[in-house]
């Protein structure tokens, strides 16, 4: 694919890229001249498909605040006991006369508080579900095809940085598709998972460069916040490992981009960083994949400045409460349940002898890890193909339907009751999951590869056939996602807030509001609920 200098830039291995996606984003945020291109340009399809990854954060946030999960309550209390910092973050390049706030808030208080607080706070909790967006690093047209996946768990950067500087949903906006137009491109060209590092890296280096640059810091000070992130909070996946996933696993994007925040007003107090951080030999990228030439990183970056062609518009929607990795097998389930209606007429399962799952890798090794056929806490259950496919089952044996907005996948459904309900386990024990190979592997990272086949009770086989793209999927055409996300945002923002219908108005059109809504964005009450989530 032949690069168009217009439309998007090129960090080749050969040059500082460090210091190439902090000119990227101080160039987008405010125009300039140069290798890095000018003011950035993004499409109104961008805009309009940013906002809406922006609300189901929202709504996934405050649902899991709401109902008193762990790590984001520790740590909104946490940022509501910190200080807000004195005034001086800098105010907007070329505006005068701007009142700089003293803090960013978290969701539902309108309280300054530190902005690294704030941001942990609210990225915990838009994650803790895993129930937000999904990237999966695939760009074949540029050959940049490395796979690593991630979420727009990052949000609450861009939103706290606006807060700071006075800026207005546009200026807010803008950072959110820059935000995830670095991770993105970054996860195209280098697969942290294969080296045991954990996703929320690139998310952090991005969260730096938006950060740094929305808060009017220099390219070299930029550098030296992506650099100390880089040398000082590498996030190693053994936070994912382990029979029994904790509150490490949710919170991790939340504590490395706390780490990034930092380190940037660390850089802009003139706290000197490691320069030039991708060439570095010592550093991650360089260290665990040789470059092929002296003085190269191992990748070349293209990022994306104006046009349809951002990172955003190849991210993927979840439509309920489930790793992303299984999604194509829930489409198949319900595919197939809707074609044999008949295997739902007895509410025990009876009619069900088996169920037999297939997807490929790193789904198999993910959420087919034989730890994960026994989970006892959510952060497990949500990572294990097993308990998913046999709580869909459970939940459409008992509705007599396969109709996805009435079996979407929620809270309820990961309860401590819920993962323990005695049906649910026989059906676990029904469901056997198998890799399938070749067939399957080259389907992802472009799709997500699945099927389904239920054995009935007289041992006829019901095959669902193969699954690529499932509703949420960006190269889904079926036309039903805003309709399920619609359902989803009432669903999940009813056990939050009185009128969850208002709670979305409020951050639709985020790009037209003022700088006093954007001030005031996270403003709303939270019905907390009187115990803890379990």
């Amino acid at each position: 694919m032949k690069i168009d200098p217009t439309t998007h830039v090129s960090l080749p291995a050969d040059s500082n890229q460090a210091r190439g996606i902090a000119e990227f984003a101080l160039a987008f945020l405010y125009g300039s001249a140069g290798s890095t291109g000018g003011r950035g340009e993004p499409d109104r399809s961008v805009i309009e498909r940013t906002n809406l990854f922006l609300t189901d954060a929202i709504i996934c946030g405050v649902s899991a605040l709401a109902l008193r999960t762990a790590a984001p309550t520790i740590l909104r209390a946490e940022a509501l006991r910190s200080a807000a910092p004195a005034a001086g973050f800098g105010t907007l390049r070329g505006v005068s006369a701007r009142q700089v706030t003293p803090g960013a808030t978290v969701l539902g208080s309108d309280t300054p508080v530190a902005p690294e607080k704030a941001i942990a706070a609210n990225a915990a909790a838009v994650r803790e579900w895993d129930s937000n967006g999904t990237n999966f690093g695939y760009n074949p047209a540029l050959g940049h095809t490395a796979g690593e996946f991630g979420h727009n768990d990052y949000y609450a950067v861009p939103i706290a940085a606006a807060q700071l500087v006075g800026g207005d949903g546009l200026f807010a906006m803008r950072g959110m598709v820059l935000l995830d137009e670095i991770r993105g491109r970054l996860a195209e060209v280098f697969s942290l998972k294969t080296y045991k590092i954990d996703h929320v890296l690139h998310g952090a280096i991005a969260s730096a460069a938006v950060y740094g640059a929305m808060l009017g810091g220099t390219a070299e000070q930029i550098e030296h916040a992506i650099g100390m992130v880089v040398a000082h909070h590498v996030p190693f996946r053994a936070i994912r490992h382990g029979k029994q996933l904790s509150d490490s696993k949710g919170a991790s994007a939340a504590i490395s981009t706390e780490a990034a925040v930092v380190a940037t007003h660390r850089a802009l107090a003139g706290f000197v960083g490691p320069k030039d951080i991708f060439r570095n030999p010592e550093a991650v990228f360089c260290l665990f994949k040789k470059p092929d030439q002296k003085n190269h990183s191992p990748f070349n970056l293209i990022l994306t400045r104006a046009g349809a062609d951002f990172a955003v518009m190849g991210m993927h929607f979840k439509l309920g409460l489930y790793e992303h990795q299984s999604a194509g097998a829930i489409q198949a389930l319900l595919d197939l349940l809707k074609k044999h209606p008949g295997l739902l007429t007895d509410p025990q399962g009876a009619r069900v002898r088996g169920v037999r799952v297939v997807a490929y890798e790193p789904a198999y090794s993910i959420i087919g890890d034989p730890a994960k056929r026994d989970p006892h806490t959510r952060q497990s259950a949500d990572h294990s193909m097993v308990y998913i496919i046999a709580t869909l089952l459970r939940k459409a044996l008992q509705k007599r339907t396969a109709d996805w907005a009435t079996l979407m996948l929620e809270p309820a459904d990961y309860s401590l009751a819920a993962i323990h309900d005695p049906l649910t386990r026989r059906l676990m024990d029904k469901v056997s999951f198998q890799h399938g190979g070749p067939e399957y592997d080259s389907g992802y990272p472009e799709g997500i590869p699945a099927s389904v086949v239920i054995t009935d009770d007289v041992g006829h086989d019901h095959d669902s056939g193969l699954v690529m793209f499932p509703t949420g999927h960006a190269r889904n055409t079926a036309g039903t996602l805003h309709k399920l996300l619609e359902h989803k945002f009432m669903r999940l923002g009813a056990l939050g807030v009185s009128n969850p219908t208002a709670l979305v108005k409020r951050f639709e059109g985020f790009d037209r509001k003022s700088v006093a809504q954007v001030a005031q964005a996270h403003g709303f009450p939270i019905a907390f609920a009187s115990e803890r989530y379990e």
